[in-house]
């Protein structure tokens, strides 16, 4: 059984949130800068394991760090980042 775990820093909006057990890890990403837009959740799957944090991540967060990595904000890097995400999955967003 996956326990699901959470920090949460009110640092300028800033939020980490850590995922555990592996894919799926409930959300969607869009934008990215090959669309000229930021790179957000889009969705966000109920009873997922995004949605079952202590505070879940939302629709409209804004992706800016995958496992330790500052994101350049393209779509394509933080998918390769998030599939590279074995059993932990770590996403620092700006709400």
């Amino acid at each position: 059984e996956s326990k699901v775990h959470q920090l949460i820093s009110f640092y300028s909006g800033m939020y980490i949130a850590q995922l555990q057990g592996g894919a799926p890890w409930g959300f969607t990403l869009q934008g990215g800068l090959e669309h000229g837009e930021p790179l957000i959740i889009s969705k966000v799957e109920e009873g997922g394991k995004a949605d079952a944090l202590e505070c879940p991540l939302q629709a409209g967060d804004e992706i800016r760090i995958i496992n330790g990595i500052n994101l350049t904000g393209y779509r394509q890097e933080a998918i390769a980042l998030v599939k590279g995400s074995y059993k932990t999955l770590q996403i620092t967003v700006r709400r």
